[in-house]
């Protein structure tokens, strides 16, 4: 049986808040155009993304 930690997951940390920053930023004018917006879209993917798989991983043994 696969440990169960009290609260949120980082994995759905990580995803809530860039889906929140995301929705703020959206409607600045240059904000698609700035790489580091690119960057940290494609971090944080891909951290929930591992994340997910580890835990996905776990629970199947």
């Amino acid at each position: 049986m696969a440990f169960e930690q009290p609260g949120p997951r980082s994995s759905d940390v990580m995803a809530r808040l860039t889906l929140s920053a995301m929705d703020r930023a959206r409607d600045s004018p240059g904000f698609w155009g700035e790489p580091e917006v690119h960057r940290a879209l494609l971090v944080s993917g891909l951290s929930v993304l591992v994340c997910s798989l580890a835990r996905l991983r776990a629970d199947l043994g």
